[in-house]
């Protein structure tokens, strides 16, 4: 596929940059808010409530990332406008407050002192005046460059390192060279092969901030005199799919960043990427904690290959699931949108997995709604660092 004239239809925002989604969020600080955000959701067509279990006796490193993961994912450039709702105005308006920084439509709403009825009437009334606002915003043409691409696996088995995430990679290895902004991550995912990741980095700097990213992940085992990761990596659906040790997995996870693309930066967990290029970020291999991270860091598009089958889905970040295992693709095809089963049957090239792909990846950005999208797959989950207090 020849990429050097491609564009998509996206929608921009105030900040010059380009979603390939239109949506009106109502955004919770806390846990104590989600009732009230989704009666408003109920009470507007079109706008979108996105709870979540944590919000409250937060501190430190862990109540930073709180906020920059909810204000990132108002700022994401899916987001036309969102509605902030917190038991606290203090909480709301911070969050508001970063989302603003955008130039997006946004307000903020407290409920103490004011009670449910009364917040969710006066939220509605705003979220309506959004929702018509944002249906009159069209999508016009851009170039390749102004979409950004993350990608995670789920649920691997022996297909994902031989078909599904190779073909990400040659995907990757495709959009590199025209200057679209990629992710991977999955720390814990890329044990035993970290020294491989390492070597594609940039220079000695990015290749130093990796490597801390991932000896913080080291710490946190010794620190729980935990010798190994047998309960949860690999899980026992990879071991089922034939992965039998870490070291495993993690060569296979590293097939989706191809072969040709460098490490261009790494990031911290929901950190925004300062310019084009391949980045890495420190993450959770949990898939919905990780697309959440994504998501926060402005990500308009994700590759998810999965073998065993992944029913994963992201409320902002339209998740293109992509499999190799004949089995899944017969079994969960309504989760599939991608098929590249025919690389293991020698009836598909690994460039012709990659053009298919890319050719989903464009239909996606032009507004085609993914199959976790069509079924209502809006998986939302925070990282926590700590303890509440």
């Amino acid at each position: 596929m020849d990429l050097g004239k491609s564009t998509f239809r996206g929608y921009k925002r105030e900040n010059g940059r380009i979603g390939v989604r239109n949506h009106v969020i109502i955004l919770p600080v806390d846990d104590l808010s989600n009732a009230a955000c989704e009666a408003v959701a109920n009470n507007i067509k079109g706008a979108m409530a996105i709870p979540h279990p944590y919000g409250r006796l937060q501190f430190g490193a862990d109540l930073d990332l709180h906020f920059r993961t909810l204000i990132g994912t108002g700022s994401n450039p899916n987001v036309a406008a969102v509605v902030v709702i917190g038991i606290e105005d203090q909480w709301a308006k911070k969050v508001a407050d970063g989302i603003a920084l955008t130039g997006k439509p946004v307000s903020f709403f407290g409920i103490e002192q004011h009670g449910d009825h009364d917040t969710i009437m006066r939220a509605s009334k705003v979220a309506k005046e959004y929702v018509q606002w944002a249906s009159e915003r069209v999508r016009e043409e851009r170039p390749l460059k102004d979409l950004w691409v993350s990608t995670k696996c789920g649920e691997s088995d022996t297909t994902s390192g031989c078909g599904a995430n190779p073909t990400v990679g040659n995907a990757f290895d495709k959009l590199y060279p025209h200057g679209v902004t990629l992710a991977f991550g999955e720390t814990t995912e890329l044990t035993g092969g970290e020294h491989l990741v390492a070597a594609r980095c940039r220079n000695d700097a990015v290749r130093k901030k990796f490597q801390f990213f991932f000896d913080r992940y080291q710490e946190v085992i010794e620190r729980h005199k935990t010798s190994d990761l047998s309960d949860s990596q690999p899980t026992k659906g990879n071991i089922e799919g034939g992965l039998t040790t870490i070291e495993e997995k993690a060569l296979g996870n590293i097939q989706k960043i191809g072969r040709k693309c460098v490490v261009d930066g790494a990031i911290d967990k929901a950190e925004v990427p300062a310019g084009p290029g391949l980045w890495f970020m420190d993450s959770s291999s949990a898939a919905a904690e990780m697309l959440t991270l994504l998501g926060a860091a402005g990500f308009a598009v994700h590759f998810f290959p999965t073998g065993q089958g992944n029913v994963i889905g992201n409320p902002i970040l339209p998740v293109i699931k992509l499999c190799a295992n004949p089995r899944t693709v017969r079994t969960m095809s309504e989760h599939i949108d991608v098929d590249v089963s025919g690389l293991l049957r020698r009836e598909m090239t690994p460039d012709q997995a990659g053009d298919a792909l890319l050719d989903c990846m464009f239909r996606t950005a032009n507004g085609r709604l993914t199959a976790a999208e069509a079924l209502g797959h809006r998986e939302f989950v925070l990282t926590r660092l700590y303890e509440s207090a």
